[in-house]
């Protein structure tokens, strides 16, 4: 079976393949003249013929062809059409929080060269067709690749109809028979299972039959692969034959290939012992993937005991059922369906045990959030930022089905609210909207009700949606004087005191704020706390308070005693604005690149925004050139990709003017202006590289320097180095194979990669490349 995982592949984001690519050749020359001829091109087939495969793999090949990148928007998991358009943008990092996503969306592409992958359209393609059509109108530079068991019905598109693989005549030499794709992929996934398996005269029948019998589709022939552990060729093909009989009294009318694909994933199922079969059927609930924690919680009970899940999800991955991926510092193991297989499960539910599966769902997702909610000031703060963003699919699905029905809405309050600051670190208009929706369905005024709308007002204020914002914080007050409750009382003060701040009313902000930190210190709450000296930070430094340089040393004081690395990143921004204000450049520049630096491995858009925005300040106010006109630039690209409007606001807004004029006066208005377009064009890893200093000569260099802002030498891994130097030696592909005792699809690989970091196109540039580099 195959499957990727989540990996950023130079500019864009393309998945990694984990298993080898098999033939294919014909499809993936048509599908490379068809995407050159046309805008948009569909890739269709039935379930499990391998369209996403055929896309991934084309997209890699093609990646060098778009400058800004070639990126994989996966739809598997996405049910509410309405946040297609969120979808798109955060995978293209655009986390936009206007009302109207899929406009700023095509604001967005408009002057931009990209490939974007739609993989898993059929369920939404109504939806899909409609926002194709828009951006492919308004960015002429934009192509997409979509992958779909239905036609999108987008004018101009081209459609592909994904064959299964060839598959050969009954009789067939051994040798021969390896000629055909789909023979080549049962021997691939074979070799992975039973690596001693070889194709001779005594099993060269069987494979033949059992791959014509599947049809050619490679779903079914990975599936049928994996019995090889236990099962000869012969024992596979006499189980399957005897499923097709029984498939074929019962729908008679099904497709052929349906029918094939049917046959085994319904084999596999059969094969499952009945606890693996439930437990298939209850772990088809969840979207996008599981842990091992939510297994437990979601599916034991009934016939599966909390113990036994374990075995069971392992003799599930050792049957293929479920892909697991492996853990890494952050995060535990994963585990993820293919969406057909998934599909197949969840037939298995009836009505009644689908929706008691929604609940126990429901509920896991929201005892994670008031998990996160109760450690999210804590040592785990980082990982949870990121648990969270792997969870998203799981936590939209949790929120969807509180939505569904107005006697669960209630429940969305206690999953959306205690992540506030999760959207607000990235996903804005996704929890606002959630927030919302749930308040205009669950209008009882209680607690629940009370802490949404606090979270809701201060997403609100993030959209610059200041009237919005006083109205849910005045509804929320009116619950709060009812219910004793001094940490609701002290948000709402903090949540007034920011949008005074916001707004430009500094003396209200910073009264306010002084005493909602007094209301939580007495309750006990160290975040609270935390995010007003943060606030009173920003509050002094604007109105040039001495009081700047000890609200931020209390700031990562806290947040360095509760080992919490989020919000150390915004203490330390705190400190590196007081140290500019104090004359201390040099620290204050320190301070802030290690604030961005400990934001990027949470991706938290928002806090790279203000770490950023204050580089550019610095810059602007103690060496007003070239350099800080692009940063200036660079912050109003890094606050476009956050979503949040903060650089809109008038405190912060103010600030932004204030180092124009600095800049403007001292350049003249024609060179800050090319200077600020050339930063505001950056994408956003080139705003953070020269933000942080990286790949850049102190003068800026000459303009291919500075549009090549990372330094290329540190993008390449120690391998991909190590076959640049071969490459400059004039080794071909299969010398460097045999040179370093590695496949030739690997070298092949390797180049690829290296080629694409170091946006070259031929091997003759990287002798040049390694030559200049040899000289520094």
């Amino acid at each position: 079976m195959t499957t990727t995982k989540s990996s950023p592949s130079g500019r864009g984001a393309l998945p990694a393949e984990l298993t080898s690519f098999v033939g294919r050749r014909r499809e993936l020359a048509e599908t490379r003249k068809l995407l050159a001829g046309s805008r948009i091109l569909t890739l269709t087939g039935v379930g499990g013929v391998g369209k996403t495969r055929l896309a991934l793999r084309m997209a890699a090949e093609v990646r060098r062809t778009f400058p800004d990148g070639v990126w994989f928007v996966e739809l598997a998991a996405l049910h509410d059409p309405q946040l297609l358009p969120n979808t798109v943008a955060n995978t293209l990092e655009l986390r936009q929080v206007s009302a109207d996503p899929a406009g700023d969306l095509a604001a967005y592409l408009e002057e931009k060269r990209l490939l974007v992958v739609l993989d898993n359209c059929e369920h939404l393609t109504d939806a899909c067709a409609m926002l194709a059509s828009k951006l492919l109108a308004a960015a002429p530079g934009l192509r997409i690749l979509a992958t779909s068991r239905h036609v999108l019905g987008v004018e101009g598109e081209q459609i592909l109809v994904v064959p299964p693989l060839s598959t050969p005549d009954a009789q067939v030499r051994a040798g021969d028979a390896t000629h055909y794709d789909s023979v080549s992929l049962f021997l691939d996934r074979a070799a992975a299972v039973a690596p001693d398996f070889e194709l001779a005269d005594g099993n060269r029948d069987a494979v033949v039959e059992l791959c014509r019998r599947l049809d050619g589709i490679p779903l079914a022939i990975e599936l049928a692969a994996v019995w090889l552990r236990t099962l000869s060729p012969v024992q596979i093909l006499d189980r399957l034959e005897d499923r097709f009989r029984l498939l074929t009294t019962g729908r008679r009318a099904a497709p052929a290939r349906q029918q094939a694909l049917d046959a085994t994933i319904g084999w596999s199922y059969e094969l499952c012992s009945p606890a693996e079969q439930l437990l298939w059927a209850r772990l088809s609930v969840f979207s996008g993937g599981f842990d091992l924690e939510a297994a437990e919680d979601v599916c034991s009970g009934d016939e599966i005991q909390r113990d036994d899940v374990l075995n069971l999800v392992a003799s599930l991955v050792n049957k293929s059922i479920l892909v697991r991926i492996q853990a890494t510092e952050h995060t535990t193991a994963w585990y993820q369906m293919l969406e057909t297989v998934r599909q197949y499960g969840a037939a298995r539910l009836d009505d009644g045990e689908r929706r008691a599966l929604q609940v126990l769902h429901r509920d896991h997702y929201r005892s994670l959030a008031q998990q996160y909610d109760a450690e999210g000031f804590g040592p785990h703060q980082a990982d949870w930022f990121i648990r969270l963003r792997r969870e998203q699919g799981n936590v939209r699905a949790a929120l969807e089905f509180c939505l569904t029905d107005p006697a669960e809405a209630a429940a969305a309050f206690e999953i959306a609210a205690p992540t506030w600051n999760f959207w607000f670190a990235g996903f804005l208009r996704e929890g606002y909207r959630y927030l919302l929706q749930a308040l205009d369905l669950a209008t009882e005024p209680t607690r629940s009700r009370a802490y949404a709308l606090w979270a809701a007002s201060y997403l609100a204020m993030f959209a610059t949606e200041f009237d919005r914002n006083k109205a849910m914080l005045d509804e929320c007050a009116e619950i709060a004087a009812g219910l004793d409750d001094k940490r609701l009382d002290a948000r709402i003060k903090e949540c007034r005191g920011h949008a005074s701040l916001y707004q430009g009313d500094v003396p209200t902000a910073i009264g306010l704020l002084q005493e909602a930190r007094a209301e939580f210190r007495v309750v006990g709450d160290p975040l609270g706390e935390f995010d007003t000296l943060i606030l009173l930070t920003a509050a002094t430094f604007f109105v040039d308070d001495p009081r700047v340089e000890d609200f931020s040393r209390e700031a990562l004081a806290l947040a360095d005693r509760h080992g919490a690395l989020s919000s150390k990143g915004y203490g330390l921004w705190s400190v590196g604005v007081a140290q500019w204000r104090a004359g201390n450049y040099g620290r204050a520049i320190r301070s802030l690149r290690e604030c961005v630096r400990l934001f990027q491995p949470m991706h938290d858009l928002t806090g790279i925004s203000f770490g950023v925005q204050a580089l550019s300040w610095c810059a602007a106010f103690s060496a007003p050139d070239e350099a800080a006109a692009r940063l200036l630039g660079c912050s109003q690209a890094v606050w476009r990709t956050s979503g949040a409007k903060v650089d809109e606001t008038n405190a912060y807004g103010a600030f932004d003017k204030r180092s124009e004029d600095q800049v403007r006066e001292a350049l003249g208005s024609e060179r800050y202006e090319e200077a600020f377009a050339e930063g505001a064009a950056y994408s956003f890893e080139q705003a953070v590289s020269l933000a942080l200093g990286e790949g850049l000569d102190a003068a800026g260099g000459d303009e291919a320097a500075r549009r090549r802002v990372p330094s290329v030498s540190g993008l390449l891994t120690r391998r991909e180095r190590e076959i640049a130097e071969l490459l400059a030696e004039g080794l071909s592909n299969k010398e460097i194979a045999a040179r370093l005792v590695i496949s030739q699809r690997t070298v092949e690989t390797h180049v690829d990669h290296v080629l694409g970091k170091l946006a070259i196109t031929s091997r003759a540039q990287v002798a040049s490349w390694v030559a200049e580099q040899q000289a520094r």
